[in-house]
């Protein structure tokens, strides 16, 4: 099969052999996969992966282990997409529901399992979510970073007044500016292309520059920069006792004082993988535009510039089509 893969030296396009599904697994032929800004920093030597990247996916499930699957549940040529963290089943955070803290766990194009910009993968059964017919392949590829958006909520206890600020005009932010809007959020987002501002704001969301931004004391920051300097920016909106979501992931080191964050009782929250479910559920009821997000889409024979593409600034959701 046909797989992007992070090398030594960089990406490649490679043939590589179909996997094989383990007991408990299903084989998922890609349809249409998406590349995320986490690969972008993998590429760049984040977290030290090797293999196939790609963890942004909406696949048909090509063959399972029926003694596997669940009650009245037959997968196989049926649409999924897939949460990405795959826990060891046996220890304590699993049995507790807590999988993606597992710490033997594979996750997804991002430690020990080869990734989604493949024509086929494989994943748990249990991790496995039907993909409702009213959302179409182009929708159900934002599952995975719209349920990411939506760990916010389940986080933290948000109240119609809540004053928010998302950092950040990428995919991801644009995503949790989104969400914030549904749940009735007082709403700012801070941005550097105008392109993408524009987006925010043909939603209805206030959108402005970093430069203009003038702090004035926020409940919640959301930052989804991906950049350590946002953190500063974070730092100086919040009101005292107020929570700092952290949702960027980047290759490099944040260099952090402190003493902030204990004078004004800052409660600072990682925030990463979110519910599947309520995600496709907004996705299924239109509540997110997610055509907006779609920057290009490209053949799998082209994703090594599909990847460069991603890389560009202006750019926001660049896909995979594996169908083409």
């Amino acid at each position: 099969m046909l797989a992007l893969v992070l090398e030594e030296g960089g990406i490649r396009l490679r043939q590589v052999d179909i996997p094989q599904p383990a007991l408990g697994e299903a084989l998922v032929k890609v349809r249409l996969a998406g590349v995320c800004r986490t690969d972008l920093e993998l590429a760049k030597g984040y977290m030290g992966y090797r293999g196939i990247l790609g963890h942004e996916f909406v696949g048909e499930v090509m063959e399972d282990y029926p003694s596997q699957r669940k009650e009245g549940q037959n997968l196989v040529g049926k649409r999924v997409v897939g949460e990405i963290n795959c826990g060891c089943g046996q220890c304590e955070l699993c049995r507790s529901g807590k999988q993606r803290h597992c710490p033997l766990r594979t996750v997804l194009g991002l430690k020990d399992r080869n990734g989604a910009l493949a024509e086929y993968l494989t994943l748990p059964l249990e991790n496995l979510h039907l993909v409702p017919d009213l959302v179409d392949d182009r929708a159900a590829v934002f599952t995975e970073p719209l349920a990411a958006a939506l760990e916010i909520a389940v986080q933290m206890h948000l109240r119609p007044d809540t004053r928010a600020l998302v950092i950040g005009d990428g995919k991801l932010g644009l995503l949790a500016a989104r969400v914030l809007q549904i749940l009735g959020c007082d709403l700012l987002a801070l941005g550097s292309h105008q392109s993408k501002m524009a987006i925010l704001r043909s939603w209805g969301i206030p959108a402005i520059p970093y430069r203009e931004y003038q702090p004035d004391a926020r409940d919640l920051v959301v930052d989804a920069s991906g950049s350590p300097a946002s953190f500063e920016i974070a730092m100086a909106a919040l009101k005292p006792q107020g929570t700092l979501i952290l949702k960027s992931t980047y290759q490099g080191t944040l260099t952090l004082d402190v003493a902030p964050l204990v004078i004004n009782e800052i409660t600072v929250v990682g925030s990463r993988c979110g519910p599947f479910a309520p995600a496709l559920r907004l996705l299924a009821q239109n509540l997110v535009d997610t055509e907006s997000l779609i920057s290009a889409v490209y053949p799998a024979s082209e994703m090594e510039t599909a990847f460069a593409h991603a890389a560009q600034g202006e750019a926001l959701k660049i896909l995979v089509n594996f169908e083409s």
